[in-house]
């Protein structure tokens, strides 16, 4: 599919509630699966134009492309949250709430009255809730927040990097990778880490 047809398609889900008048919010996470690092969320409302020709499921674009969408999306957007939940939280909740709180502190301020959502659902958000499965491959606005929050994790996971070198957070994002696995055996877990989810792992490591 060309890069236009995309956009439209990914369009097609906005446009209704553009045309009736109404301030809505696309939202998104990041980090469920990974080892180590924090789950993000974010909560982000787009102008009808312009319209980005690269907005689209952070997953379908490469790192360098993400950060130049990035950049447009945060110089046009009306509003962008941002929230997060770090290891310890997501130990004592576990990661389905820890996410649901990430996400209600993106949308902290967004004074949307529809929040499109990829998958979750009810919230408690202060406005009408939509869960769209696969929200980011079908929706303009969840796609935006699916590359904001995959760029801003990503780059804490950078800042990680430095932080606690020898796990290669920077390449791998928290990731149970080969080379993260090894790093394991070799230092045991620092900070980052979630103890939950290594908890279970840590025999076969």
């Amino acid at each position: 599919m060309k890069r236009e047809e995309r956009l439209q398609a990914l369009l097609q889900v906005d446009m209704p509630f553009w045309q009736a008048g109404r301030r809505f919010a696309g939202m998104d996470e990041v980090g469920r699966g990974p080892l180590a690092g924090c789950v993000l969320a974010a909560c982000v409302i787009m102008p009808q134009e312009p319209a980005l020709l690269w907005v689209d499921d952070s997953k379908r674009l490469s790192e360098v492309r993400r950060e130049r969408v990035y950049d447009e999306i945060m110089a046009c957007a009306l509003f962008v949250g941002i929230g997060r939940a770090e290891p310890e939280e997501i130990d004592r909740m576990n990661i389905r709430q820890a996410t649901r709180a990430a996400m209600r502190r993106a949308a902290q301020g967004a004074k949307a009255d529809l929040y499109l959502i990829d998958a979750e659902q009810s919230l408690g958000l202060d406005g009408e809730e939509r869960a769209i499965i696969h929200g980011d491959a079908l929706s303009y606005s969840i796609a935006a927040a699916s590359i904001v929050a995959k760029v801003t994790r990503d780059r804490q996971m950078h800042a990680l990097d430095v932080q606690y070198p020898g796990y290669g957070f920077a390449r791998n994002k928290g990731y149970g990778t080969a080379e993260h696995m090894q790093a394991l055996r070799t230092l045991g877990p620092c900070p980052a880490h979630r103890r939950s989810f290594i908890g279970r792992i840590m025999d076969g490591v």
